[in-house]
């Protein structure tokens, strides 16, 4: 049966069709959506963990008692399951394991646009990079024959462009599988330094085989075309050169990105009189054939930064004027904000008020950053805010300043806890605020430890933010409402003046939540209004200036009241 399927979905149906079992997850753009599509699948189960490292162990859990198992996480969550991976590299597998990981070029929604195939030439560990979702389709399901031929974890690196975009895929059935018999060895999966010494021989010796199994495989292909030049290239930009050159030039298409080719790529340089790299990020592909002693150009054409397109490839060629899509076309900017009635707002509008110096973190608040809130100080990684305000104000003990961290509800149980657990544990006089939407918001409502519900929206365990937090060794926990000015302006005040560790939840659900059922629009009275702005200073998108007074987009209000509570004049009603 034929489908049109984004490359996420792709993904999803081929590990359901590989036979999985397992698959466990966080959420993070542009990877999403993998385990979305996988938790349609009843055969197999699907969970959001905590965080990546747990996901990833799980899945590592679920390969050693023999059955096929998957991970997902963008390209900055593979750096929080770093450490798995790399051992997870000398131990092997059971029964198949995929990591997927989708990086970001261009940063659509990322705080940075590492190159995830350093991971995978570190670990050691062998990467498929697909071009389209037919490819996503295939390549995660013969990724679990190829982890199972290896032993070895296999990481498929999907993008921002084949994870979103759409193509045929024609799909076919579950495979059933039997459960591989667990049988206790500790010299393979004891990684105890004696064993470790003896298990990383066998990942040198994994590597040579598998560069040799680059050669022939059907991963890698050669399109011979016109020979005055050749292309060496993979993923999106394989398509980008397709729709520039057609069959005019030769193309050498990586499937297998890690480890890469020898004689491959050069009996395909032999035949070609210019041979040229394109790879977006970093110039691995280019380093290697120059390793081999070839003469290539790569990144003194092209730039290591952000996306390219078919448009920016003819131009470096000199076919400025060959007629192609172009996605840098200049286009009007719309900035994210946060939604009309965000709950985060009116905290983010008392924080700026008292001008307290804030350290942000990963999430819908971060939009905090935008003016005219322009509430935050800095923002580096999930559960940074907390660990970075305690240092913050160690660094300036007797001088301290009035600083505080924000973290959201779903962040903070990824990588907050222990952050807190070092500010009780190491006692500095620290605020940390827990911005409990109860979603986890920015990537599109997953469910979380603290929502009380699982993937499938079924109940679970729910954490209690407040009991945690003592447990962890803070005394002071209080919980306000951030729609209610007043009361979060006294209660940062008054933790503020406190010589301990404390916390603040703010509690109000996310209004995008269908369960959450918005109040009547509020109104202008333009008679009241005395075109002070006032209102404008909190950044809501329903708020505009018409004809020099305030005006309400009953559109996009929610009747939050925020506003309401700015005005001096009564104008808002």
């Amino acid at each position: 049966m034929k489908k049109l399927m984004i490359g996420n979905e792709a993904v999803a149906r081929g590990i359901y069709e590989a036979g999985v079992k397992v698959v466990s997850s966080y959420p993070g753009t542009p990877s999403t959506e993998i385990t979305e599509f996988a938790a349609k699948y009843d055969e197999m189960h699907c969970e959001w963990a905590p965080n990546e490292k747990v996901a990833m162990e799980t899945a590592f859990g679920a390969s050693l008692a023999g059955v096929r198992s998957a991970c997902a996480m963008k390209h900055v969550g593979l750096n929080v399951a770093a450490d798995p991976l790399f051992t997870l590299s000398y131990t092997g597998v059971n029964a198949g394991l995929l990591i997927c990981v989708a990086d970001d070029p261009g940063m659509h929604s990322s705080q940075n646009e590492q190159d995830s195939r350093h991971y995978a030439i570190a670990s050691k560990v062998p990467m498929l990079e697909p071009s389209d979702s037919t490819e996503s389709y295939e390549f995660a399901k013969a990724a679990f024959e190829l982890s199972e031929q290896f032993d070895t974890p296999v990481i498929l690196r999907m993008c921002t462009r084949i994870a979103h975009s759409q193509s045929i895929v024609t799909i076919g059935e579950r495979e059933n599988r039997d459960r591989q018999t667990y049988v206790k060895n500790g010299a393979k999966n004891i990684m105890m330094p004696a064993n470790a010494k003896h298990r990383h021989p066998v990942v040198e010796e994994r590597t040579n085989a598998l560069t040799v199994f680059a050669e022939t495989s059907a991963f890698n292909r050669t399109e011979m075309g016109g020979t005055d030049i050749g292309i060496i290239t993979s993923g999106t930009c394989y398509q980008y050169v397709k729709e520039v050159f057609g069959d005019s030039v030769s193309i050498l298409k990586l499937g297998l990105v890690n480890p890469l080719p020898v004689d491959l790529i050069r009996n395909f340089a032999s035949q070609v009189k210019r041979l040229v790299v394109i790879e977006e990020l970093d110039g691995i592909i280019e380093t290697h054939c120059k390793n081999l002693g070839l003469v290539c150009e790569g990144k003194d054409l092209f730039t290591p930064l952000g996306e390219y397109s078919q448009k920016s490839i003819a131009k470096v060629f000199g076919l400025a004027d060959k007629e192609c899509f172009d996605t840098q076309t200049a286009i009007p900017v719309r900035p994210p904000v946060m939604c009309a009635g965000c709950p985060h707002r009116g905290l983010f509008y008392t924080l700026a008020k008292n001008k307290v110096t804030v350290m942000g973190d990963i999430g819908c608040y971060t939009l905090g950053a935008q003016k005219p809130l322009d509430a935050l100080d800095a923002v580096l990684c999930m559960g940074a805010s907390v660990s970075g305000l305690h240092g913050f104000n160690k660094a300036l003990g007797n001088d301290s300043m009035k600083t505080c961290a924000v973290i959201g509800d779903s962040t903070f149980m990824h990588s907050g806890i222990t952050g807190l657990v070092n500010i009780a544990y190491n006692n500095s006089n620290s605020l940390v605020i827990i911005l409990d939407n109860s979603i986890t918001g920015m990537t599109g409502h997953q469910q979380n430890p603290t929502t009380g519900y699982n993937i499938k929206g079924d109940p679970a365990a729910k954490i209690d933010l407040e009991s945690l937090c003592r447990a962890v060794g803070i005394q002071r926990v209080r919980v306000v409402d951030p729609y209610d000015l007043t009361a979060c302006d006294n209660a940062i005040k008054e933790e503020l003046e406190k010589n301990e560790p404390s916390v603040i939840i703010s509690r109000r659900p996310c209004v995008l939540l269908k369960s959450v059922k918005a109040k009547p629009p509020v109104k202008i009275d333009t008679d009241k209004c005395r075109s002070c702005k006032k209102c404008m200073k909190i950044g809501c998108p329903a708020i505009s200036m018409v004809n020099g007074k305030a005006h309400i987009d009953a559109t996009l209000c929610v009747g939050c009241g925020v506003c309401e509570q700015l005005c001096a004049f009564g104008a808002i009603e």
